[in-house]
C-alpha cells in the first residue's frame, strides 16, 4: 500500500516538491557558507519524493545551532516551501483519493520550514524490534 500511495504522491505532488527543494539545494550550494542548509534541503528532497513509510524525528543532539540555522533557512527559503506545501495539500483535498496525500503534505510542512535538527526515519519495524 505505501508503494502505491507513495507512486500515487509522485505523479500529483512529489515530483514538483521535490524540485523545490532540490532547486533550494543548487542554490543554497552557491555560497559556501549555506552548504549545510543545501545538505538538508537534498535530505528533506528525498523525503518528500518517497514519504509513505517515513517520518520525521526531532534529533536528540540538535541545540541552539539547529535553532538559529533553521531562522536563516525560514527567511531565504523555508516559507516558499511550505506555501508550496500547503497549496498542493489544499489541491490534493478536492478529491477523495487525494485526501491521505493532503495529510501527508500537510506533515511535512514543519520540516520544510525547520529542516536542521531533524531525522528522517523508517516507520518500518527492523528485524530486532519484532523479536523483542
Amino acid at each position: 500500500m505505501r508503494t502505491l500511495l507513495n507512486i500515487i504522491w509522485i505523479v500529483f505532488a512529489g515530483f514538483w516538491l521535490f524540485l523545490g527543494y532540490v532547486a533550494a539545494g543548487v542554490l543554497l550550494c552557491i555560497p559556501i557558507i549555506t552548504i549545510p542548509w543545501a545538505i538538508a534541503s537534498f535530505r528533506t528532497a528525498g523525503y518528500v519524493i518517497w514519504p509513505f513509510g517515513r517520518t520525521i524525528v526531532s534529533k536528540p543532539t540538535a541545540g541552539v545551532g539547529s535553532f538559529l540555522g533553521n531562522v536563516i533557512w525560514v527567511i531565504f527559503a523555508g516559507w516558499w516551501l511550505a506555501l508550496g506545501h500547503l497549496a498542493s495539500g489544499i489541491a490534493l483535498c478536492i478529491t477523495i483519493i487525494g485526501i491521505p496525500m493532503a495529510i501527508a503534505d500537510f506533515k511535512m510542512i514543519p520540516i520544510s520550514l525547520m529542516p536542521l535538527g531533524k531525522d528522517i526515519v523508517s516507520t518500518r519495524q527492523s528485524e530486532f524490534d519484532r523479536a523483542l
